[in-house]
């Protein structure tokens, strides 16, 4: 049977728990508190877990839009979808052709981490493993999710839950482990700004913190885009992408104060993502083989992320591919999974040659940050839009569907805590608690202005030769497909 280059994706293929998980495993949730979260300990020392927590409540604004207009524009299409309905049909397409490249990119970004990651446990364990023997765990991992992808959001979004169950376990496990070890030292003086690191002194640290960490919360949006292939999909992606913002926040909070009141928070300061004084360090030192678990778990991590962006790629490129602002390959689907096959086949081309050519051509940890820097930019900078989508969706609809705590004070909200993460992730020194970026790092901003650049250009000529098209950035196929009482779960009519 040859793939078809229309068509539905299957529908009402699945749930709540797996959409649910879909946005847990973009989130990273191990890898997060293992490597990123650390990263404002630096800033609020032992107050880390009020930074987490300011940054769960900040991160809850933008959560809440993306669901309420999940809720009203239900579309595989997601943030480009609300962008063009919120906003304009132009910005829309910007939205999708940024959101799009760093999603793609994703995927390689994991597949560095789990390559490297990999690579120097091993050779710490035996020394006659090459350290830097890295690409074959990288190129492994691709395998995995390209069969995962290929056999349908069913098998690919179950696969993602069993991966973030097992993550999730281990650290919770852990915590409570650190925090019956800890006794008497449990103080919940942490959540307090009187342990921050030494010249960042009160909130001012606990702020610094909360930006870095607010950054760990980047992919509790990731369910919307499976919107077209799930049960009951207005209700559902609501509370998806609010309950996994929320208890992946949760998590964080009581990971990060396990961890802290057991090492002490006078001495959290120095706390890192590898190491002796870091998760991995801890559990080798004090736990024994219990650090087997967490490396599995941050590993496991890494699949599961690059898994669950791999999904928002491919349906993203999809939807925009039908309205052929993309390429129409791009649309094409497998006649039986009704996988996005074409999409697929890209994503893992992209993934393998930016493992291999900036892997080999800097080094895997360099690499890492450079992509990781592009990503993060760009998805900032659409939580941001998104923000603002929300609010002139329903500033549009009306004075029955607007309502001001949801529809206006929440996005501004979001929008404030989110632009000093931009900046931060930019390396745009507008707070002295930012870093300037160093070359090769440094290429993200130019590497980001030239895709967007080159999206201005592309959009200009559709908007010349083919308008329908962008305009076509806001159509909600699934409310077609409903209105017109289409087959569904893939029994498309040929």
């Amino acid at each position: 049977m040859s793939a078809e280059t229309s068509g539905t994706l299957r529908r009402d293929a699945i749930g709540l728990r797996e959409v649910l998980f879909q946005s847990i495993t973009a989130m990273a949730p191990a890898a997060a508190v293992a490597a990123s979260i650390p990263s404002g300990a630096a800033f609020a020392g032992g107050s880390l877990p009020l930074a987490v927590l300011i940054a769960l409540v900040a991160c809850l604004f933008t959560a809440s839009c993306v669901a309420e207009l999940a809720r009203e524009l239900p579309a595989a299409g997601s943030v480009a979808t609300y962008a063009a309905r919120g906003l304009h049909p132009a910005v829309g397409f910007l939205v999708g052709w940024g959101y799009v490249f760093v999603e793609m990119l994703v995927p390689p970004l994991l597949l560095l981490q789990l390559g490297f990651t990999t690579a120097d446990t091993l050779h710490e364990e035996w020394s006659s493993y090459p350290a830097g023997l890295w690409w074959p765990w990288a190129l492994a991992g691709a395998a995995v999710i390209a069969a995962a992808g290929l056999l349908g959001v069913r098998a690919s979004a179950r696969f993602g839950t069993v991966l973030g169950v097992f993550e999730i376990l281990v650290l919770l496990v852990f915590a409570g482990l650190l925090v019956a070890k800890a006794g008497d030292a449990n103080t919940v003086s942490v959540f307090t700004a009187s342990h921050t690191a030494d010249g960042y002194s009160g909130i001012g640290g606990v702020l610094a913190g909360s930006v870095y960490t607010v950054l760990a919360f980047a992919g509790f949006e990731a369910a919307a885009p499976l919107a077209e292939e799930t049960r009951d999909p207005r209700r559902t992606m609501h509370r998806a992408v609010l309950g996994a913002a929320l208890g992946i926040g949760l998590f964080y909070v009581v990971t990060t104060y396990a961890m802290t009141v057991y090492v002490g928070p006078e001495r959290f300061s120095g706390f890192g993502a590898s190491g002796a004084s870091s998760w991995e360090g801890v559990a080798r030192a004090s736990f024994g083989l219990f650090w087997v678990l967490v490396f599995l778990a941050v590993v496991n991590s890494t699949i599961a992320n690059a898994n669950a962006c791999a999904n928002v790629a491919t349906r993203t490129a999809f939807a925009l591919a039908r309205i052929r602002v993309l390429p129409r390959l791009l649309a094409t689907l497998h006649p039986r999974h009704r996988s996005p096959v074409a999409g697929i086949a890209v994503q893992t081309v992209v993934a393998v040659g930016a493992v291999l050519g900036l892997g080999f051509a800097y080094d895997p940890v360099t690499a890492f940050l450079l992509l990781a820097t592009v990503i993060v930019t760009v998805v900032v900078g659409v939580y941001i839009v998104v923000n603002l989508a929300c609010a002139g969706y329903f500033l549009r609809g009306g004075r029955q569907s607007f309502k001001p705590v949801r529809h206006l004070l929440f996005p501004v909200l979001g929008i404030t805590a989110f632009v000093p993460a931009l900046l931060t992730a930019a390396g745009i020194p507008a707070f002295d608690f930012v870093t300037e970026l160093s070359a090769p790092v440094s290429y993200a901003g130019p590497v980001v202005g030239c895709w967007m650049a080159a999206g201005v250009v592309v959009l200009v000529v559709l908007t010349r030769r083919h308008p329908e098209r962008i305009a076509e950035t806001a159509r909600v196929h699934l409310d077609e497909a409903e209105a017109a009482g289409s087959p569904r779960d893939g029994a498309v009519s040929r």
